[in-house]
């Protein structure tokens, strides 16, 4: 477990300062920071202080090894926009998501599971077609046009739901529902067939001439075995929801990481953007290691 650790350690640093590399310049493209910050009728001299309070002064690859000599002591340095550490503008706005992206995957799975393990035990019934269906327009589904939608007719027309915010249970239905729409699709699809395949084993038949009850042999004897590609996809998915809900944020108001990363974009805050890619990134390395692990406890052969 430790070698398996150091291997996805090194492979995800490596990845990680390439993409500090991109992101750290791409992010200079978008522009001078002090047509956003100052007046119009801000003198050179203003314009020269502000680049030089904020280290923008220097020549870009100069900028650029100033920026890593602080990483290695762990300063993500200040945010332009809130005069605050990027770290904490960036941590307050990953609770924000993890919260929403933990909700929603924990919904998710429990329906596809259930729903795509009964339609697999009766294949070709009209429950099973029907589970097709949906979970067939929910793989296909844009994510901003359901949002939009879903505004419109639940929000504007009806008037039971805030179109934005965080402050009840109330604000936190539709982006659910619209994040919800999309991995459970796709992970239905994938429970369907897996579950399909292994109820077709021989440890199946076996235990259905032992007159073992169809709850058991669904949720107790087939599951973990079908769970090993579920698992996988439900990862992908839950890292793109970690790192993609940046549409579905930005439509619903809510303060995650991704309307942050989109506002500091805006605002060419660049400390915020790039204090922002790494959290992320991070978090989705911690949970592809928990993915490993948990295709160690479904099966134990597997080995790294």
């Amino acid at each position: 477990m430790s070698r398996l650790f150091r291997q996805r350690a090194v492979t995800s640093l490596f990845s990680l300062l390439g993409l500090i590399v991109l992101v750290f310049f791409l992010s200079r493209l978008t522009g001078d920071p002090t047509s956003l910050f100052l007046p119009i009728d801000a003198t050179d001299a203003m314009r020269e202080n502000f680049r030089e309070l904020h280290g923008l002064n220097d020549p870009l690859l100069l900028q650029f090894w100033h920026y890593i000599v602080d990483l290695t002591h762990l300063d993500f340095g200040e945010s332009i926009r809130k005069a605050r550490p990027a770290i904490d503008v960036v941590i307050e706005a990953f609770g924000w998501t993890f919260q929403l992206a933990i909700m929603t995957m924990a919904l998710v799975a429990f329906c596809a599971i259930v729903l795509g393990s009964i339609a697999a035990f009766r294949v070709g019934g009209k429950f099973d077609r029907l589970v097709s269906l949906v979970s067939l327009i929910g793989a296909s589904a844009p994510d901003f046009w359901i949002a939009i939608v879903a505004i419109v007719i639940f929000s504007i027309n009806i008037g039971w739901l805030p179109t934005s915010g965080t402050g009840s249970i109330a604000h936190w239905i539709l982006p659910i529902a619209v994040l919800f729409i999309r991995p459970f699709g796709l992970i239905l699809q994938v429970v369907r067939g897996s579950m399909i395949s292994a109820l077709g084993s021989a440890y199946v038949k076996t235990a259905k001439a032992k007159g073992v009850k169809n709850t058991p042999i669904i949720f107790v004897h087939t599951l973990r075995n079908a769970m090993l590609p579920v698992i996988t996809v439900m990862g992908d998915q839950a890292a793109a929801l970690l790192n993609g809900a940046v549409v579905v944020e930005t439509i619903f108001g809510f303060p995650g990481v991704g309307k942050l990363m989109i506002d500091s974009i805006l605002q060419r805050d660049f400390n915020v953007i790039l204090a922002a890619i790494m959290v992320t990134a991070l978090a989705i390395f911690i949970m592809n290691l928990l993915i490993d692990v948990a295709y160690l406890f479904l099966d134990p052969r597997i080995r790294y």
